[in-house]
């Protein structure tokens, strides 16, 4: 058994739209996704290390590279419906789990397996690579959602997801990447021209109030 059935299913990412049953603009599939998320955990990775932090980078580019593999056995669900309950969580997490185990043991050659069960694995652990991932991951999606709200797109959900992705972003808040981003990608970000741009700003600024105000 040689890596064939794996070179071969890394195409199935491509085909694979994320936030599915909802009208965009712009399709974004797992495999452009998981690129991007590399990229920008690469970049914040820089800000972690220019902080004096010591970054763990094979872990950080598996981790990234990696961390949404799996979505080629059961698709892009929905955020709020994978995270609806913790029961229904949980039980999405353990057939994730069961299908990729099975897919390691038939697919990947036993030389290779470990390597892919740890890449394989959750990536958003408590390490700084794992929370770097997590704050990447959450980015990317700020920019899915901000391309759709800068396009007008009238869909409620990308304001939604905006939100999500900040407020996400600010449980991380005393990273020093997640600084940078708050104070120096996002005010760029904000200060493009598009008909929404006030709408966005005042999101923007609601999220940030709230976070200060629960930390008082």
């Amino acid at each position: 058994m040689g890596m064939h059935q794996y070179l071969e299913s890394l195409a199935e990412l491509e085909l694979i739209n994320r936030a599915p049953g909802y009208f965009k603009f712009e399709q974004h599939s797992v495999a452009a996704h998981s690129f991007k998320v590399t990229e920008i955990a690469q970049f914040l990775g820089d800000v972690e290390e220019n902080a004096g932090e010591v970054i763990d980078w094979r872990s950080l580019y598996e981790k990234a590279l990696n961390h949404d593999y799996t979505e080629r056995f059961i698709g892009d669900i929905k955020t709020p419906v994978k995270y609806a309950t913790p029961v229904l969580r949980t039980m999405l997490a353990d057939v994730d789990d069961k299908l990729t185990e099975n897919f390691i043991q038939n697919e990947i050659p036993e030389a290779f397996q470990e390597a892919y069960r740890r890449r394989l694995s959750e990536g958003k652990d408590n390490s700084l690579e794992g929370k770097i991932l997590a704050v990447a991951d959450k980015v990317d999606l700020l920019y899915e959602s901000f391309g759709e709200i800068q396009k007008g797109n009238p869909e409620e959900v990308y304001p939604e997801m905006y939100k999500e992705s900040l407020s996400t972003m600010l449980e991380y808040r005393d990273m020093h990447c997640v600084q940078y981003v708050l104070t120096k990608v996002i005010p760029d970000m904000l200060a493009e021209n598009f008909t929404t741009q006030d709408k966005l700003r005042r999101l923007t600024r609601k999220v940030l109030k709230k976070e200060d105000n629960s930390k008082e």
